[in-house]
This record gives C-alpha cells, sequence and structure tokens, in this order.
C-alpha cells in the first residue's frame, strides 16, 4: 500500500525558513521522480518543484526558485523541500506526490503571518 506521509510545517514569520519531509512506503522511491505541490485557500493546486529519480534536474515554480530547494534521500526513501526566505503568499498546504501517479498524502500546511 502506498503511503506518503508529509511533515515539518508550522507557522512562520516572513522572511523565515522551514524544511518539509515526505516518508514514502509501499512502492519504489527510488524509481519515481518526485513533485510538492502546494494549495492555498480558494486557489487552485500548484506545482512547487519536482526532482528527477536520481536528484537530477530539479526544477522550480518561478515564485519560490532560488528560495526553495528539493533533495531526496533513496536510502531512506524521504522527499525534502528546504524553503528559506519565506513570504505570506507562501501560505498553503502542502503535499507531495509522485509524479504521474494518484498518491498524495494528507498534507502538511505552511502559514508565513507577521
Amino acid at each position: 500500500q502506498v503511503q506518503l506521509m508529509e511533515s515539518g510545517g508550522g507557522v512562520v514569520q516572513p522572511g523565515g525558513s522551514l524544511t518539509l519531509s515526505c516518508l514514502a512506503s509501499g512502492f519504489s522511491f527510488k524509481s519515481y521522480a518526485m513533485t510538492w505541490y502546494r494549495r492555498a485557500p480558494g486557489k487552485d493546486r500548484e506545482l512547487v518543484a519536482r526532482i528527477g529519480e536520481t536528484g537530477d534536474r530539479p526544477r522550480y515554480n518561478d515564485a519560490v526558485k532560488d528560495r526553495f530547494t528539493i533533495s531526496r534521500d533513496n536510502v531512506k526513501n524521504v522527499l525534502s523541500l528546504q524553503m528559506n526566505d519565506l513570504k505570506p503568499e507562501d501560505t498553503a498546504k502542502y503535499y507531495c506526490n509522485g509524479e504521474y501517479t494518484e498518491w498524495w498524502g494528507p498534507g502538511t500546511q505552511v502559514t508565513v503571518s507577521s
């Protein structure tokens, strides 16, 4: 059974940092490119970042480029998202996902507010 469990969200002030993690199980993690998505209240889900199977070819939404870093550990089956210089517009629920799958975790809430 595929499971994705996000963690690391919280409330942070503008300019602060958070690191999100996603623990994957039930599938061959190293065989899938992985993504982070987010959904803000009243908005559509949007792709935040994507990373290849071996950690190569990271891609970022223009809104987070140069502030967020996606990474993965194929031994521990963990996907991470380091988020720096957070802005109020980054407030959303963040989800990890196997690319081109319908596998989703419950998400973790990130709130950026002073």
